[in-house]
């Protein structure tokens, strides 16, 4: 998405105040809207996460672990919109109606000259989907990686340290690699820790 794009804007009591560009928003802190979809799926008893592996050529954050589907709400776009962003990333077709709400949830990152003040839109989708059926936008996603969700749990609220993932991932040569590594918390997109911690607890609340 290009820097110029125009989003939403709201002040701090978010209320909505107008229209920004992409690079301002960040550039001056104003909370905007993003849209979030989780994938579980359900394998043999055992509750998965599916996360995306973010692009070496991303601005903000590269090669580091993240939502399965994210992306930012233009000025123009309701929130029903937002599921252009898994066709996009990740190449599956889904409708809004599929989608389980898990509300609104607030974060604000704020590193060197970036601020990042979301009011995430998140959503849940229980999926059939196996690793071989996502077909990554290879700008934006260069993987897509599954753990087993009780473990992304535990890692989040420091009952362990690392988490074991296995899924693909493209290379520059346009390559599929498998991928099968432990992981820690320096290798997620450093959302604050209470966002991760909040959307566990609203996914569990809609799987167990």
């Amino acid at each position: 998405m290009g820097e110029q794009e125009m989003l939403k804007i709201f002040n701090e009591n978010k209320q909505p105040i107008g229209v920004a560009s992409r690079s301002d928003v960040h550039r001056l802190g104003y909370w905007h809207e993003v849209f979030h979809c989780w994938f579980i799926i359900n394998e043999h008893g055992m509750d998965y996460i599916y996360l995306q592996l973010r692009s070496e050529n991303k601005k903000d954050y590269p090669n580091l672990l993240d939502i399965t589907a994210a992306g930012h709400l233009l000025a123009d776009e309701s929130v029903e919109d937002g599921v252009r962003e898994i066709k996009e990333e990740i190449g599956i077709d889904l409708a809004f109606e599929e989608l389980v709400q898990l509300g609104v949830i607030e974060y604000c990152v704020v590193k060197d000259n970036f601020i990042d003040k979301e009011l995430a839109n998140a959503f849940l989708y229980k999926s059939g989907n196996a690793l071989d059926d996502f077909t990554l936008q290879v700008e934006e996603v260069s993987g897509i990686v599954k753990a087993k969700f009780n473990d992304f749990s535990q890692l989040w609220f420091y009952e362990k340290d690392e988490l074991e993932i296995n899924g693909f991932q493209v290379n520059k040569d346009g390559k599929t690699l498998k991928i099968k590594k432990y992981v820690n918390r320096n290798n997620f997109v450093p959302h604050q820790i209470s966002f991760y911690q909040e959307v566990i607890q609203k996914i569990k609340e809609q799987i167990c």
